[in-house]
């Protein structure tokens, strides 16, 4: 049985939050804050109310049986089989609802797609992921701000670094780091045959200035002039920035921007989200053998996804999972249930 006490204190939580939300109209900052912590709690505090309700009406049949009107027991008894079950399903629901969630969940993303083995056939499917994040991004409400774009030539597309906003952004991206490898016939083959390729996908919580300091004498600021093809997104200018972590050795370079100042800044928060990886990637390893999930290692080199055209599936080695819907993922009607798969059978281990 799940403590009373621990539901009312969300409850009464969730009273004070619908409170705060109404008086904080005028006040823009204050409401979005206070609306992405509703929104968190709304679901749960929605599970509460049908269980306490349930739970009710279980100890009211409960009194009824324990009376003296006939009548009424015989109703009760009818009834109660059935209520024992929803208030089992309830609880379950509520259980699971109740799960520790991974802190990181609400954060935003930074996104890096780039092509991998298979040159210009590889170049059009990074391009192909990227549209597929993008439509996703649309239908969740989400916001996609680019912060590096590298094309090819053919429509393709070398490497693209961008920031994705919104509601549980991480929680639903997590699992979309690693090889993402594609099976098809390519338009340039005379003779039919299947060419496989690939694109590597990273997903890293957003790094906020409350997760990670870099101090200034640990980085240097290199500027030099943009070069190289970069389509729409890049401005030939005199204001390209590398900057690079000299304890780590990472290095961030920025172009996109006609400002010195944008893409240095642009840069930082790349290179705060890398450091902020690489440290939750030591603290992970320091406990490295703590469950070894059906997701998977994590390890972003490992093959996660094969997206084979000729049979037009879509297989996520981590789960077994194979999909006859090939277009729809790509055109991310049926991500969605991909990434529901991933994170059933996350909360499962």
């Amino acid at each position: 049985m799940i403590k009373r006490d621990e539901l009312d204190k969300i409850l009464n939580k969730f009273n004070s939050l619908e409170k705060e939300l109404t008086s904080a109209v005028n006040d823009k900052e204050k409401y979005v804050s206070i609306s992405k912590e509703y929104a968190e709690i709304k679901p749960l505090a929605e599970q509460i109310n049908i269980y306490l309700s349930l739970l009710k009406e279980h100890e009211d049949l409960n009194a009824v049986l324990d009376g003296n009107d006939n009548d009424l027991i015989e109703i009760a008894k009818s009834e109660i089989g059935n209520l024992k079950l929803n208030l089992q399903s309830s609880e379950e629901s509520l259980k699971q609802l109740l799960i520790p969630k991974d802190p990181l969940d609400q954060k935003d993303v930074i996104l890096e797609i780039r092509a991998g083995t298979g040159g210009d056939e590889a170049a059009l499917f990074a391009n192909e992921l990227l549209r597929m994040y993008q439509r996703y991004a649309e239908d969740q409400n989400w916001k996609v701000d680019y912060l590096s774009v590298s094309d090819s030539e053919k429509g393709g597309m070398k490497e693209v670094i961008a920031k994705i906003s919104g509601q549980s952004v991480y929680s639903k991206l997590k699992f979309e780091s690693g090889v993402h490898r594609v099976q098809r016939v390519p338009e340039t083959e005379s003779q039919g045959r299947v060419h496989t390729s690939a694109a590597s996908v990273v997903v890293l919580p957003e790094a906020e200035d409350v997760d990670i300091q870099i101090d200034e004498k640990d980085i240097r600021v290199d500027v030099f002039r943009s070069s190289g093809a970069g389509g729409q997104h890049v401005n030939t200018t005199d204001s390209a920035v590398r900057i690079t972590h000299l304890p780590s050795g990472i290095v961030v370079q920025q172009q996109d921007e006609k400002s010195q100042h944008k893409n240095k800044a642009k840069a930082m928060l790349v290179l705060k989200t890398r450091l902020y990886d690489h440290e939750r990637k030591k603290q992970e390893d320091d406990i490295a053998d703590k469950r070894k999930s059906q997701i998977g290692s994590g390890d972003r080199s490992e093959r996660i996804r094969t997206y084979n055209f000729p049979q037009g599936r879509v297989t996520d080695h981590r789960i077994n999972l194979t999909l006859y819907k090939l277009e729809q993922i790509l055109n991310s009607s049926g991500l969605e249930e991909v990434i529901s798969n991933l994170i059933i059978a996350d909360q499962g281990n």
